[in-house]
């Protein structure tokens, strides 16, 4: 620490946190220098909080259509499981899944729209930046499976693209 007051240093540091809050910073470096042989240096760092939710999911819209007679096993399993599914869009990462771009906005995809591979489909925000989650392949989406505003973790199904 510096050879000046330690009171002054003190208060030099809760200036330089509340700077890192009242401007939404995460770090902040500074070096004082005092005299040739007399600094200090201050890094202040503000944790995130991590917050880990379930994955909520929204349950499908019932269609009614005539069921199979024989259901492969492969085909039962992929309608139990979502994540299972072949043509299963999954998160990327944890987060807060969006339909639309902005509140009140048209969104992205809707049941039975046809999209192609690279196409916004939905948006995942993590730590306050928006990712734009692409369609893996061109197809329709058959099942939205969360809803807007949903937090979601890594892997979790999100719709069905066939």
């Amino acid at each position: 620490m510096s050879k000046h007051s330690p009171d002054a240093d003190v208060a030099f540091i809760s200036a330089l946190a509340e700077l890192l809050n009242k401007n939404e910073l995460t770090e902040l470096s500074v070096k004082r220098e005092y005299a040739e042989d007399d600094s200090l240096e201050v890094r202040v760092v503000k944790q995130a909080t991590v917050i880990h939710a379930a994955p909520v999911y929204a349950p499908a819209p019932a269609i009614h259509a005539p069921a199979p007679a024989v259901a492969a096993p492969a085909a039962a399993a992929a309608q139990e499981d979502p994540s299972q599914h072949p043509g299963a869009v999954t998160s990327p990462m944890v987060g807060t899944a969006y339909l639309s771009a902005e509140p009140g906005a048209t969104p992205f995809v809707a049941l039975g729209a046809v999209v192609s591979e690279g196409d916004t489909v939905l948006i995942i925000e993590a730590m306050k930046t928006m990712n734009h989650i692409p369609a893996p392949r061109s197809g329709t989406v058959k099942r939205i499976l969360v809803d807007d505003g949903t937090p979601v973790e890594y892997g979790a199904p999100l719709m069905i693209i066939e």
